[in-house]
Order: C-alpha cells, then sequence, then structure tokens
C-alpha cells in the first residue's frame, strides 16, 4: 500500500508542478558567489584552452560582447537597459561558444565547451530568479556597437570570463529584488 500511495503523492506533485499558470517562482538567487562560482568555472576553461594552444585552434571569427564597462554610463542606465545589455550579450557568448560544438574538437576542449554551455544556462537561470527578462533578439538585424570580433577560441573564453566579472555581476549585484526590505 505504501508503494501505491507514494506514487500517487508523486503523481500529485508532478500535477501540481505542471499545471499552467500557476508555476511557483524561482527564489531570487542575490548571492555573489553564485557568480563568483560560474567566474571560477570560465577561467578553469580559459586556462585548459591556453594549454593546448595549437590543438585547440579554429579558423574563425566569433562575434562576442563587448566587456568594458564606463561605470557612468552603467549607473545612468535604468535596471531594464542594463538587464537587456547583459541578456543580449548572454545570447551572443552563447551562439560563439555553441558554434564550437561543430567543430572536432579534443575531448578536454569539448567538455569545456559543454560546461561553457551549461555555464551560461545557468546564468539565464539566475537572471530569471531576478525577475529579469529574457532575451528576445531584435527584428533588425544591423551592425551592434557593443559587440566585436576576436578570432580565437582563447580570446573567446577571456571574452567570457570577463563579460561574468563585470556586467553580469553588476547586474546580479544591483538587481532590485535583492534589495527589497533592505534600508
Amino acid at each position: 500500500m505504501f508503494h501505491g500511495s507514494g506514487l500517487f503523492a508523486f503523481l500529485l506533485m508532478v500535477l501540481e508542478w505542471t499545471r499552467p499558470g500557476l508555476s511557483s517562482p524561482l527564489r531570487p538567487i542575490c548571492d555573489l558567489r553564485v557568480v563568483d562560482h560560474f567566474i571560477k568555472e570560465a577561467w578553469d576553461a580559459e586556462a585548459a584552452l591556453r594549454a593546448c594552444k595549437d590543438a585547440c585552434s579554429i579558423a574563425t571569427n566569433f562575434t562576442v560582447p563587448l566587456t568594458r564597462v564606463d561605470f557612468d554610463v552603467w549607473a545612468a542606465m535604468n535596471i531594464e537597459e542594463q538587464a537587456q545589455e547583459v541578456q543580449s550579450g548572454i545570447h551572443v557568448l552563447n551562439d560563439a561558444i555553441s558554434s564550437l560544438q561543430a567543430s572536432n574538437q579534443t575531448d578536454v576542449l569539448q567538455s569545456h565547451i559543454d560546461a561553457s554551455i551549461n555555464n551560461i544556462a545557468s546564468i539565464r537561470q539566475v537572471l530569471r530568479s531576478l525577475s529579469i527578462p529574457e532575451y528576445v533578439p531584435p527584428t533588425n538585424v544591423g551592425e551592434d556597437k557593443e559587440m566585436q570580433k576576436v578570432s580565437s577560441i582563447s580570446e573567446l573564453f577571456q571574452v567570457h570570463i570577463n563579460f561574468l566579472r563585470g556586467k553580469v555581476r553588476l547586474l546580479v549585484a544591483s538587481a532590485p529584488v535583492c534589495h527589497q526590505g533592505v534600508s
């Protein structure tokens, strides 16, 4: 009887989670140590790629977000503008890193590519928990002044690190949901 009632309880939980329109909100993830963990993972990937040199080279250019932050300009932006800049940068980084999956890379490189893609998915989940809207690609495809080109995998992963250390960390640190009720 216990087995049947356990199955019944499990089914009730699943039905509750999948009921349309009633999903439970994520708890905000405001702890910057979470972002620091993602930065460390990106450092590990970049270090492995630096060590691999010729075996990890690829002859292509990658479009990546600019990582420099003008703090006066950043502070003048509202949270929606900051979120849009971070989300679009994450989108572009994901596209660039995902493009490496099609190339025939070493097992070590492939594991770092996979880990980096998972890292980006987790960062998106953190941003979602902070009520930061998902990125919606613009319909007009023009030259974006917030993007640049890099020509090596090592540079790509260096941009990944710097983007996390800069704009992502700033956005998480200033998320309004993390400062509610704080005087």
